[in-house]
C-alpha cells in the first residue's frame, strides 16, 4: 500500500509530467497542415551518445550535497558490484534518482538493470522511463538520446513477447515521434487499438498525429472517444481544444480549453488557458 506521501508524489509529478508534456508540443506552432507527416518527421534518430556518468553528474548539481553524499557511495557500490547484486544497485539507485525527481539518471539505470537481468518486464520499465524523460525535457540532446533509448528498450521488450501491448505500444509510440517510420508506428498502434480499444496510451498517440498530420477530424473524433469512453485528462481536453481550435471552432475549443485547465489545477496551465480563452473571445 502506497503511503499519503508516496501518493502526494505521484500526484505531484504526473502535474509536472502534464505541463512538460503540453509545453514541449511547441503549442503554438503544432501543426504546418501543409507539410506531409512523413516528410516532416525523420525517418531515424541519429542521437549521439550521452553516458550513465555524465547524466549523473548533471543531476548532481541539481540536488543537496548530503543528497550527493549519498549518491556517490550508492554509485560506488555499483560499480564494485557484480551480477545479481549489480543489477539489485541498478534498480536502487533509479529508484533514489526517480524519488528526487531526477527522471534521466534513472532511466538510465533501469537501462543498466535491464541489460544485467534481461526480462519482459525490466524493458518496459526503462522504456517507459525513458519516454517520460522524451515527453518532459526540453534539452534537444536529451530528447533525442532518450527516444533512441526508448526505441532500443521496447525492440528488447517486442523480441521477448512480441503479444504484448505495452511493448508495442511503446515502440509505435517511439516510431510515431522520430524513432522509425512514423506509418510503420501508425500501423502498430492501430493494431494495439484493434484488439485494446481502450488502450488510453495508443488512442492518445494517434490522436496527436492526426492533429500533426493536420487532421483536426480525426483529431476531434478520437479526443471525443478518449474523454467519453476510456479517461477525462487535461491533456485530452488541451489536445480537443487545440483540434477545435485549429478548425475556427472556437466555441468548443473554448469549452475544452477550460475543462483543462479545470481538470489541471495547474497555474502554469490556468494562465496559458486564460490568455488562450481571451485570444478566442475577442
Amino acid at each position: 500500500m502506497k503511503s499519503p506521501r508516496t501518493t502526494q508524489i505521484v500526484i505531484i509529478a504526473g502535474i509536472v509530467l502534464l505541463v512538460g508534456f503540453l509545453f514541449s508540443q511547441d503549442i503554438k506552432g503544432l501543426v504546418k497542415p501543409k507539410e506531409d507527416a512523413a516528410s516532416a518527421m525523420p525517418q531515424e534518430v541519429q542521437a549521439p551518445e550521452l553516458s550513465l556518468a555524465e547524466v549523473s553528474a548533471t543531476a548532481k548539481n541539481l540536488i543537496s550535497n548530503s543528497a550527493v553524499k549519498e549518491f556517490t557511495l550508492l554509485e560506488s557500490a555499483y560499480q564494485k558490484a557484480s551480477g545479481e547484486e549489480k543489477v539489485s544497485q541498478a534498480k536502487l539507485l533509479a529508484q533514489k534518482w526517480d524519488d528526487l525527481g531526477q527522471s534521466v539518471p534513472s532511466a538510465f539505470y533501469l537501462e543498466e538493470a535491464a541489460h544485467g537481468e534481461t526480462s519482459l518486464k525490466n524493458w518496459l520499465k526503462a522504456g517507459a522511463k525513458f519516454l517520460e524523460v522524451f515527453d518532459v525535457s526540453r534539452d534537444s540532446l536529451v530528447k533525442s538520446v532518450s527516444l533512441q533509448k526508448a526505441n532500443h528498450a521496447y525492440t528488447e521488450a517486442v523480441a521477448i513477447d512480441s503479444t504484448n501491448l505495452d511493448a508495442k505500444t511503446g515502440m509505435g509510440i517511439t516510431m510515431v515521434n522520430g524513432g522509425g517510420a512514423p506509418m510503420a508506428g501508425i500501423t502498430m498502434l492501430l493494431d494495439v487499438v484493434k484488439k485494446d480499444p481502450k488502450n488510453f496510451k495508443a488512442n492518445m498517440n494517434l490522436g496527436m498525429f492526426a492533429i500533426k498530420s493536420g487532421q483536426f477530424d480525426k483529431a476531434i473524433t478520437r479526443f471525443e472517444t478518449i474523454i467519453k469512453e476510456i479517461k477525462a485528462t487535461p491533456d485530452a481536453y488541451f489536445n480537443l481544444g487545440f483540434a477545435y481550435e485549429s478548425l475556427g471552432k472556437k466555441q468548443q475549443a473554448i469549452d475544452a480549453y477550460l475543462q483543462s485547465k479545470k481538470l489541471a489545477a495547474n497555474p502554469t496551465l490556468s494562465s496559458f488557458v486564460d490568455k488562450k480563452v481571451a485570444e478566442l473571445k475577442k
